[in-house]
């Protein structure tokens, strides 16, 4: 020490213990290893005199070297080295025999040891043994350039400040390794969740997973996974690990977004930790659970929160800034995880919709052409498909309506194919040819077990339709009971599988098509009256065969070369008296019944001429009338003298005007040609007069 007058004075006892005491709370105060050492040779300079002081820790405190070099005669130089062959020798000597070890002063190893010493420039060395009740730690080592240092009194006062020095390093040391562990936890923590992230893109097994390893992690007692529906103001919970819960909080229950914690969270994008004393821990879902702590962080997408992963515990010990830090770092593999897994779901369910469409398709013939299906010119057909490439473009339903084998599903097709949908499927479904029992499983499909036999799941017509058309053929043979279903995929575009629960939601446009009058079943209570204006907002008419007498000639060749194709036929010739036949029948059944005509007499013709049993034709037509029918003859002539009144009556509201909007072949509710036809068989005729007989 040095007096106020700059004379060098030993320092005393009392000096030197509060110079220790002073040294004790400064190394008690911890820090980094860095500076522990630092602290220690500034107050080990005030307590102790050497010129070179050095501390061996078994094991070392930073990097790989155990030795810490700190030089007295100058300002402190902190650095791993490797010191002198004495210095080491009493280093790893004193550990060992646990006392304080200086160099001998006799036999040929001192006089090795004093020539070393003097090599590195001192003269006197002591190793103090640094070590706890629990561990060995190593030695302080001091040395001075003057003989005689370090003798027995002094060497009981180091002992003093090794045991206070080894305790700080113990400290340190507990303190490093704890920390060691707590982010060796954590790195595990993570490594764990990416595993699961991983092993599972299912959302909801990943969400639980992912759930499950931050509780057990956190040592808390829940924990809750939630994702945001804007639309509806809320968050709803995807995942919940509670084990001890009483049943309030649980997959699929909504959170408001406004007024609560997760809310905040959600909309504000921070973290946020609560604990009840604050009085915003104790909501609907805290209070009754009991949830003392809280903490939250926000899950983000694209720089967008999609969701909030919350944490709570019923006892102490209250979330932490650490936690909430790891929260943090977390949330972003959870909102990967989550995005990842939400876009794998809808290319799956992307690609379940592709296969079903494949499969159902398979059997389908497309067409590449508009209206390639359909063959004629008349009149009436052409206002037809100026109908169909109107409505084609929207989404609006369709109603086609007219005598069976007309050709509906032709006309259906090409609206479809007309449509911005045509790259989606057509799905039709002929309502007549099902069991009424079947018809709502057809529809809407089924979830397994939901009735005798429903040993699968099954997609229904209209799920298996999203994004394109359905086609409900003979629509008025759809059972009462499931009406009210289709009325309501057609206004609210939901329905559920028989035997399910889950909502679904289908984007799929109807048409519909019937040979029978809706709005007279409607009237009869056979067919909802609601669900016919539904269906009714573009009707379209298919005209009957024997009202497109031009086209018959067209439809005849048309099938010829179609069936000849398929058959190896060459059939170059029609006789006349052949067409006449088929053009004069009247065709109950149709375009169908006259494909099949056309198709039987391609089988039965031999050579190039087509073959028509025109004999079975006129056994179809209507014969005339017998005795036995005499009534039936009676009352054909009461409903012609009926329908003559009728069309009489109305050419006399409209002027005697027969065509356009405001004629009488509108009034009536038929097509022009066809009043002229019914007019010549009635016996009406127009003159200047007026209709006369």
């Amino acid at each position: 020490m040095v007096s106020e007058r700059g004379v060098s004075m030993m320092p005393t006892d009392a000096d030197k213990y509060e110079a220790l005491l002073r040294a004790v709370r400064t190394l008690s105060a911890g820090g980094t290893a860095d500076e522990l050492l630092r602290v220690l040779s500034a107050e080990l300079r005030q307590l102790l005199e050497f010129d070179d002081l050095a501390v061996y820790v078994e094991g070392g405190l930073l990097g790989a070297s155990p030795w810490y070099v700190m030089s007295g005669r100058r300002d402190i130089d902190l650095a791993p080295s490797t010191p002198s062959s004495v210095v080491e020798i009493l280093a790893r000597r004193a550990p060992q025999e646990q006392r304080p070890v200086v160099p001998p002063d006799q036999t040929e190893r001192a006089t090795n040891l004093d020539e070393s010493a003097a090599a590195h420039g001192f003269a006197s060395a002591c190793a103090v043994p640094l070590a706890t009740r629990s561990r060995r730690i190593g030695s302080l080592v001091l040395s001075s350039a003057e003989r005689g240092r370090y003798s027995g009194d002094e060497r009981r006062y180091l002992t003093i400040v090794a045991d206070h020095v080894a305790l700080a390093i113990d400290y340190y040391s507990t303190r490093v390794s704890q920390d060691a562990r707590d982010t060796a936890d954590r790195l595990r923590l993570i490594l764990d969740i990416n595993n699961t992230i991983a092993a599972n893109l299912e959302l909801q097994d990943l969400l639980h997973a992912v759930a499950a390893s931050l509780r057990r992690a956190l040592q808390c007692d829940a924990v809750g996974i939630s994702v945001a529906d804007t639309q509806a103001g809320c968050l709803r919970y995807h995942a919940v690990d509670f084990p001890e819960s009483i049943g309030v909080v649980r997959p699929g229950y909504l959170m408001p977004i406004e007024g609560t914690l997760l809310g905040d969270v959600f909309r504000t994008g921070r973290p946020a930790r609560h604990s009840i004393a604050d009085g915003l821990c104790a909501d609907e879902v805290c209070g009754p659970e009991g949830i003392t702590f809280r903490c939250a962080v926000p899950l983000f997408s694209r720089n967008k929160a999609v969701g909030v992963l919350g944490v709570g515990r019923r006892n102490e010990p209250p979330f932490t800034d650490r936690d909430v830090e790891l929260l943090v770092q977390l949330s972003t593999q959870v909102a990967i995880a989550l995005d990842n897994s939400m876009a794998w779901g809808q290319i799956n369910d992307l690609k379940t919709q592709l296969v079903r469409e494949k499969v159902y398709l398979e059997g389908e013939i497309r067409s590449e052409m508009h209206f390639r299906e359909i063959v004629g010119k008349t009149k009436s057909l052409r206002e037809i498909l100026q109908q169909v490439e109107v409505v084609a473009p929207t989404d609006s339903t369709v109603l086609i309506y007219g005598e069976t084998g007309t050709g509906k599903e032709a006309i259906a097709r090409a609206i479809h194919d007309l449509s911005a949908r045509k790259a989606k499927a057509f799905v039709k479904l002929n309502c007549a040819a099902l069991p009424t029992g079947l018809m709502e499983s057809e529809l809407f499909g089924h979830e397994k077990g939901a009735f005798t036999g429903a040993i699968a799941q099954r997609i229904g017509r209209f799920e298996l339709a999203n994004g394109g058309s359905v086609f409900l053929d003979e629509i008025g043979e759809i059972p009462l009971e499931v009406q009210p279903k289709l009325l309501r995929v057609l206004q609210e575009r939901e329905f559920e599988r028989l035997g399910g629960s889950k909502t679904f939601r289908t984007d799929a446009r109807l048409i519909a098509a019937t040979n029978r009058d809706l709005e007279a079943m409607g009237r009869e209570q056979k067919f909802r009256p609601d669900l016919y204006y539904r269906l009714n907002v573009f009707p379209i008419r298919v005209p009957p065969l024997r009202e497109r007498a031009e086209d018959i000639p067209l439809l005849v060749r048309h099938f010829v070369h179609q069936f000849g194709c398929r058959m190896g036929k060459t059939i170059e010739t029609i006789p006349s008296e052949t067409m006449v036949a088929l053009v004069r029948y009247q065709w109950p059944g149709n375009v169908r019944e006259l494909q099949n005509v056309v198709e039987r007499a391609v089988i039965l013709t031999l050579g190039s001429v087509l073959n028509v049993a025109v004999g079975e034709l006129a056994s179809r037509s209507p014969q005339p009338p017998t005795s036995r029918s005499s009534a039936r003859q009676d009352m054909q002539s009461v409903l012609d003298e009926t329908e003559r009144h009728h069309i009489i009556q109305a050419l006399e509201e409209t002027n005697w005007v027969i065509a356009g909007p405001n004629g009488a072949a509108a009034r009536l509710g038929m097509n022009r040609s066809t009043l002229h036809v019914r007019m010549q068989k009635l016996g009406v005729q127009i003159t200047r007069s007026g209709p006369t007989e």
